[in-house]
């Protein structure tokens, strides 16, 4: 199910009804509501991928119990392997499966072997898998480490697993923010409610407005790349930035919003990254709940910073490139991962002072768009075919005809007024700032534009977000 389709426009009010109206008195109750939900929503897309999930949920959840239970270290690394080779596995058959077995045969190709592509399967990408995998594994690492203690109520650890708000798209959470929420009472406030209305605003808007509007110039180029030069790559390149900042942020924030309409808090999972005069702060506020997964659970145990100066920069570059993997199965992902890692090596061997700027975030801007082109193209062949046509052929800007022009106006406007929001929070902190009452007449008609361009703008149930492929 979508966030931005009817369908959840009808199955949030139900849920939010039965979960405080009906089930208010027991917290038992308004956990299984929120399981009963959860499954819901998720099967609503493919009821088949439901099995992964409550597996998932019973391998870790027994994992957990059991790592805790025993005295032997053996004992816990068995469970603890067991937790990892069936979360990684699941995740490795079916988003890379294929992948690497095209990959092997193209591989063979190039060397003159002719290799039979029987091997490779019509495996369905289930939504949503890279999320919640990593969340329930990092569970079970932290019960081994000894940072938090397991669960033996399995409704909250299963409602922990599948909670709807993040299920298929994130923020990442950690069981030792999330579970404890499962196992307390949860109280309705006014304030919290109209807190998670407005943040699902401001993500619909960045959804439906800018990133939608942004897709349709963007798919115009990036899809049909013969018939455009430089400047219209460039255009589309910028735009989409926008686009993936306004899909992905946008998601986070409808999940966080809707999640504080049930009485949960979850992560940031985004701090106005396009405003960092670093790419190492960029990856401080983009995708916060995933970059700090990979520190945690890769960087940090690979040895982090605490190295000498060649296994660091190797540790840094070789985190980024599993990031790169984790987002796809695609070699642009790869590469648009060690790309990432490879700034960051620039950065640690010539960048002593990181000091903030305008100069600065422009680079920086200019740099993270650079790495986009590949995050963005359809084949590596094309991500080149791009970069040498900026860099070459200038060409005329592509303005679009019918429709497309609109969009694009549309999409201008929008992103102008995210800029403009955004410059105040950064910078100023006033007028639009959700937690700031002093401008309350303010940001009341500023919600209601927002509601205006949503309802004017926006096409319901149409466009998945792009972290769905995820």
């Amino acid at each position: 199910m979508l966030f931005n389709s009817f369908d959840f426009f009808f199955f949030l009010p139900i849920v939010f009804i039965l979960y405080w109206f009906v089930a208010y008195k027991s917290i038992k109750f308004q956990n299984i509501i929120l399981l009963i939900a959860s499954y819901v929503f998720y099967g609503w897309w493919d009821w088949r991928f439901l099995s992964l999930i409550a597996l998932s949920t019973l391998i870790d959840y027994t994992a957990g119990l059991k790592i805790h239970e025993s005295k032997d270290s053996s004992t816990k690394k068995k469970w603890l392997w067991l937790s990892i080779i069936f979360n990684l596995g699941m995740l490795g058959f079916f988003k890379y499966y294929n992948f690497f077995i095209d990959s092997w045969i193209d591989l063979c190709a190039s060397l003159g072997y002719a290799v039979e592509s029987s091997w490779t399967l019509q495996v369905i990408l289930p939504v949503g898998i890279s999320f919640y995998t990593f969340q329930t594994l990092s569970y079970s690492i932290d019960i081994y480490k000894g940072k938090l203690k397991p669960t033996s109520n399995f409704i909250a650890f299963a409602t922990f697993v599948s909670f709807f708000p993040q299920l298929v798209a994130g923020p990442i959470e950690r069981a030792t923010n999330l579970i404890p929420q499962f196992l307390t009472t949860r109280k309705f406030t006014y304030k919290t409610f109209s807190y998670g209305i407005k943040l699902m605003i401001w993500g619909f808007f960045l959804k439906l407005v800018v990133a939608d509007r942004a897709a349709i110039y963007v798919n115009a180029v990036y899809n049909n790349i013969d018939n455009h030069d430089g400047l219209s790559f460039i255009a589309a390149t910028v735009l989409f930035a926008f686009q993936i900042y306004g899909d992905f942020a946008g998601y986070s924030l409808i999940a966080i919003g809707t999640s504080k309409l049930f009485g949960f808090d979850l992560m940031t999972n985004f701090k106005r990254p396009y405003f960092s005069a670093s790419v190492s702060e960029f990856w401080t506020r983009w995708h916060i709940s995933l970059s700090t997964w990979f520190r945690d659970y890769l960087y940090i145990p690979l040895g982090g910073n605490r190295v000498k100066k060649p296994r660091w920069l190797f540790n840094l570059f070789i985190t980024f490139l599993i990031s790169g993997l984790w987002h796809g199965a695609n070699w642009t992902f790869v590469v648009w991962g060690g790309l990432n890692g490879v700034y960051l090596i620039l950065e640690v061997l010539f960048l002593k002072k990181k000091r903030k700027g305008i100069l600065n975030i422009g680079i920086t801007f200019i740099l993270i768009n650079f790495a986009w082109i590949f995050f963005r193209a359809n084949t590596i062949n094309d991500a080149f075919f791009i970069i040498k046509r900026i860099c070459t052929v200038p060409g005329r800007l592509y303005i679009g005809s019918g429709d497309d022009i609109t969009a694009s106006l549309y999409a201008t406007l929008a992103i102008a007024i995210l800029v403009v929001i955004e410059t105040k929070k950064e910078f100023f902190n006033t007028a639009f700032s959700i937690s700031n009452n002093k401008y309350e007449s303010v940001r009341l008609f500023g919600y209601a534009v927002l509601i205006y361009m949503i309802l004017y703008f926006g096409v319901f149930g149409k466009s998945q977000f792009i972290y769905f492929q995820f």
